[in-house]
């Protein structure tokens, strides 16, 4: 980032002339480099308390919403009544400025996972920058805009919300040339009340789409249909089986997915029939761009999976262990188990679920939904934290070799699977990110 405080000063409605250049913007004192903006936010603690270090770290600015005598001297200061605002006024005036297309995607589910594949496609032929982990909220977007590059030619923004106008604001900030949703499911079902009000949140991400722009939706999901009806945007449907771009799954493996789009195949690493529904939207991307299927395909071979999505790893024994512990809602477990299930694996599958949290007064029933999804291909079943408890109590008298741990038994579940499992078994964890199971992980891959 290059702007000059007097640049600054003009978009926040400040008077400052100095030709100061600000090359970073932070709201971590911590993160401060040289010749950086220190954004102070008020939440647990209020930022402000911290710009004193901030400066001392190297900022040479701030915003400041308190009373300015207060602010440290030596820096120059933009008196805003906001500061979170004033930093996401900031991010679209950047945005603007560099004026890269931009690339929205959101979904209850696969959002990072479509992030990442767009990006390594669209990379082939274009400077490209895109969210770093999962930076995909009201401070995460406008942070994931100041730090690209000026010279990106394509943006790819994920765009995450807990509550309805979460991302209308996001999208107006972000002003996308293309969106995607992935998946209506039933992630922040608690705030949103239904799974219809999520799809109604999840159409928010048109709200900054520009009028020419394009709108990429899964086939299979009519909550959406009677939505888009009303847009004037191209709108693009994806799916397996139906939808204006269609895949054929050829192949599956522990490591990697093969399909086809026509009589063109393609080759992602990671598993899943849902990963490839992601890969197809950043195929719709990648083609709304200009890309040849050649292109797009090398973009899919090595694209890099942001961490702990469906992630393979080695127990301390040399068993395999596949960590999908980032979020879960009912859709997205239900997918990866059958996808888990489906694998050809030498030794024993076994699964590790924990309790899927957010889904509100239907959280027990769509707990108890998850059995139709565990299937004899599991050896083993392991359920934890005290949402599983109404999943254990309907399958204990079904199958055998099915054991339930409560919240406080973490260490209990560790040295119990550790004992259970062999050199040739397969391991699956799968859980909201609340859960803590990237703990039981980290424990497993120990001796």
């Amino acid at each position: 980032m290059n702007l000059t405080v007097k640049e600054i000063a003009e978009v926040l409605g400040g008077s400052q002339d100095s030709t100061q250049m600000i090359t970073n913007v932070e709201f971590d004192s911590r993160k401060i480099i040289p010749n950086s903006l220190f954004v102070p936010l008020k939440g647990t603690l209020d930022g402000h308390q911290f710009a004193e270090q901030a400066k001392e770290n190297g900022a040479v600015a701030t915003l400041w919403s308190e009373d300015i005598s207060k602010a440290p001297e030596g820096l120059f200061v933009f008196s805003v009544s906001d500061t979170k605002k004033a930093f996401q006024k900031l991010a679209s005036y950047y945005r603007k400025r560099v004026a890269p297309k931009v690339v929205a995607i959101t979904g209850s589910n696969g959002k990072t996972t479509t992030k990442d594949m767009t990006e390594a496609v669209l990379a082939q032929k274009y400077q490209t920058y895109k969210t770093q982990g999962n930076y995909n909220n009201d401070l995460g977007l406008p942070y994931t805009i100041l730090h690209m590059p000026e010279t990106t030619e394509v943006l790819v923004l994920e765009m995450g919300m807990d509550h309805a106008g979460d991302l209308t604001l996001l999208s107006q900030i972000g002003k996308p040339d293309a969106a995607a949703i992935t998946l209506i499911g039933e992630a922040h079902i608690e705030s949103l009340g239904s799974r219809s009000g999520i799809a109604k949140g999840k159409m928010e991400i048109t709200a900054g789409l520009k009028k020419d722009g394009i709108l990429f939706i899964p086939a299979d999901e009519p909550l959406l249909q009677p939505l888009v009806s009303s847009l004037s945007q191209k709108i693009v449907t994806f799916g397996l089986t139906e939808g204006t771009v269609q895949a054929k799954v050829l192949k599956t493996t522990k490591e990697s997915t093969e399909f086809a789009i026509g009589e063109q195949n393609f080759l992602i690493p990671v598993i899943g029939r849902y990963n490839v529904k992601n890969a197809l939207v950043a195929y719709s991307f990648g083609h709304y761009f200009g890309l040849s299927d050649d292109e797009i395909a090398t973009g899919l071979k090595n694209f890099q999976l942001t961490k702990d999505r469906t992630q393979w790893s080695k127990a301390f024994n040399g068993a395999d262990i596949l960590s999908d512990v980032y979020n879960a809602n009912p859709t997205a477990m239900g997918l990866v188990l059958d996808s888990f299930a489906e694998l050809p694996l030498p030794g024993r599958k076994i699964i590790v679920l924990a309790d899927m949290l957010e889904l509100g007064n239907d959280s027990r029933q769509m707990h108890m939904q998850m059995a139709q999804h565990i299937t004899d291909a599991f050896a083993e079943v392991y359920l934890f934290g005290p949402e599983m408890n109404a999943l254990y109590h309907s399958l204990k008298d079904k199958r055998d070799h099915i054991y339930y741990f409560a919240h406080e038994n973490k260490k209990e579940l560790i040295e119990t699977i550790k004992k259970d499992i062999q050199p040739q078994d397969s391991l699956l964890l799968k859980g909201s990110n609340g859960m803590g199971l990237a703990e039981v992980i980290t424990a497993l891959q120990k001796k």
